[in-house]
């Protein structure tokens, strides 16, 4: 009988030894693909440049939603200059059609961010806005962008009741660009209009 007692104890002590090993070794294999899936795409100077980039598109962003003209030509210029010092020639190396999309991309957010810079009504200035956001979303999700969270946000009646407009934000909190603050007709009562419709970031 003690020897019977003692196989099955044996038994036992080798099932628990071999879960414990199998449980590990598949916990420290997933660990593994985790840090290789997550490992960056991109140079540590080719994601500040672009973090660079969005920095300043979130301080134009903030001018709209104050409606301060002034500091939406101030910040625009400063986005554009950042957009400037940007150079792909990384990605060309990489992949040349995802550099081709991405130049492409880049040549027409700034096609619609330069008549900022000369416009004095705030609502063109808003619709080239509009158009910077929807080539810069683009963009970031072309190169798999890899900064600091970003939201992909939505205002339905952005430029009327049937017209939508989307931007981007490094809050999920809505702080309406296109309504804004000091809007003619609704006042500041709109600034939370919109929801949240994607976010970016290194997953």
């Amino acid at each position: 009988m003690k020897r019977v007692l003692a196989v099955v104890f044996l038994i036992i002590i080798l099932l628990a030894v071999w879960f414990l090993f199998f449980k590990t070794e598949k916990t420290e294999s997933i660990t593994t693909q985790k840090q290789t899936t997550g490992a960056p795409k991109h140079s540590s100077e080719f994601n500040e440049k672009i973090t660079s980039m969005m920095n300043a598109y979130v301080e134009m962003k903030n001018a709209f939603v104050d409606a301060d003209t002034m500091a939406i030509k101030a910040k625009t210029a400063q986005f554009l200059a950042s957009t400037d010092s940007l150079s792909l020639s990384e990605l060309h190396e990489k992949d040349s059609s995802l550099f081709t999309a991405a130049q492409q991309n880049i040549s027409d957010i700034k096609a619609n961010a330069e008549p900022i810079l000369k416009e004095s009504d705030i609502t063109e200035m808003r619709h080239d806005f509009s158009m910077v956001s929807e080539n810069l979303y683009p963009l970031l999700k072309t190169i798999g962008y890899e900064g600091p969270k970003l939201y992909w946000q939505n205002c339905p009646m952005a430029f009327g009741d049937d017209k939508p407009a989307n931007w981007l934000s490094n809050t999920s909190e809505i702080l309406n660009p296109y309504l804004g603050k000091k809007h003619p007709e609704y006042k500041s009562a709109m600034l939370h209009c919109g929801e949240n419709m994607d976010s970016l970031y290194l997953k």
